[in-house]
């Protein structure tokens, strides 16, 4: 079996107009809600052994937020930064780690996160897939090359929301 972690990154600052969107940081929060969402990933034992990183600030910054244990095979590309829903299934193709952690930006991680699924979680938010969405589905296949659209059943779907309960 894989899982796949799908996730946005946390909530980003549009306060700095002189940046270039690449560059731009988590707001308050975001820095907030990458903790909790890490958090939320240990207690339910959904921690990965690989990360795919969008080279761009604020996803490298909800990366670092989510504390991960150290000695995670971490792959920080520009490839996922406002990559398509293909070139994110592309990449996951060619991931090694049974639990993999894809961490890029909207509409491709949305549009990934509804076209991966066999069926969608029942959660209102899943749609939008807002920041700091997080989805893990798992696949019923050894090898990440044979996984494509349809093929995943969602495992759990959160938002930063959720978590502030």
């Amino acid at each position: 079996m894989k899982r796949l972690i799908l996730m946005r990154h946390a909530k980003s600052d549009w306060s700095g107009e002189a940046l270039i969107d690449h560059d731009r940081t988590l707001n308050d929060r975001g820095r907030a809600n990458a903790p909790a969402l890490g958090n939320w990933l240990r207690d339910q034992a959904f921690v990965p052994d690989e990360v795919l990183c969008s080279s761009a600030v604020r996803t490298q910054e909800t990366l670092a937020g989510l504390n991960l244990p150290g000695g995670i095979k971490t792959t920080i590309t520009r490839k996922l930064y406002l990559a398509s829903l293909d070139q994110i299934l592309s990449l996951l193709q060619r991931a090694t780690g049974n639990s993999v952690l894809v961490l890029g930006h909207n509409p491709g991680v949305g549009m990934c996160a509804d076209e991966i699924l066999a069926t969608a979680p029942d959660h209102p938010q899943f749609i939008g897939f807002p920041t700091g969405a997080t989805l893990v589905a798992d696949f019923d296949q050894d090898m990440w090359s044979l996984v494509g659209w349809g093929k995943g059943h969602p495992a759990a779907f959160v938002v930063p929301r959720d978590l502030s309960h």
